[in-house]
């Protein structure tokens, strides 16, 4: 029988797709003022592998990936996904089309995946609670993140693997530094 315990936390990432870089900026503060600093930044990269959400955001799409230096409880997804639906529709216009500003996909990386977060099912998904499911969108092997048959096309180039590999490599830092701590807490002199 296994053994039930905690996971460690992991690395809260989110991806934000706009047609204003500009509202990279705004986003990125909003989410700052609640999930803390961010410690990664990716280049802006143009969002050309689909079009699907150009009849609601308009064309030449820009996509760009943050990540906070806080670590988060994988269970926490589901919250944050909400809260990232509701900045969304705070961005959105009401009466004119296209009328969403801003998309929001949040996700945690921890040493062995990249699990994306959605409020649309799937055979590759997972339902977690309160409309919100989760997919493995990317795992990590032989030294880099690999895709999986059901993995966007935007995540499978080497641009945005890249920009997942150095987040691992802070995410392992932090972990390095939690286990650490852990170990010199057991063995305190009291």
């Amino acid at each position: 029988m296994g053994k039930v315990k905690k996971p460690l936390p992991v690395k809260l990432i989110m991806g934000m797709i706009s047609p204003d870089t500009n509202l990279f900026g705004r986003a990125t503060q909003i989410l700052i003022d609640r999930f803390g600093p961010v410690d990664f930044k990716s280049g802006i990269f143009n969002f050309d592998k689909t079009d699907y959400y150009e009849k609601e955001m308009g064309g030449n799409l820009k996509r760009q990936f943050i990540s906070f230096e806080q670590l988060i409880e994988p269970k926490e997804l589901v919250e944050i996904k909400l809260f990232t639906n509701n900045l969304e529709e705070g961005f959105s216009l009401s009466s004119e089309k296209p009328s969403r500003l801003v998309n929001l996909d949040p996700g945690y990386l921890d040493c062995t995946k990249l699990v994306l977060a959605s409020t649309k099912d799937s055979p590759s998904r997972i339902y977690l609670r309160e409309g919100i499911y989760a997919e493995i969108t990317l795992y990590f092997s032989q030294g880099t993140f690999r895709s999986r048959p059901w993995t966007f096309p935007d995540y499978q180039t080497s641009e945005y693997i890249e920009v997942f590999n150095q987040i691992r490599k802070l995410y392992l830092n932090q972990r390095r530094d939690i286990i650490s701590k852990k170990i010199d807490k057991k063995f305190e002199i009291s």
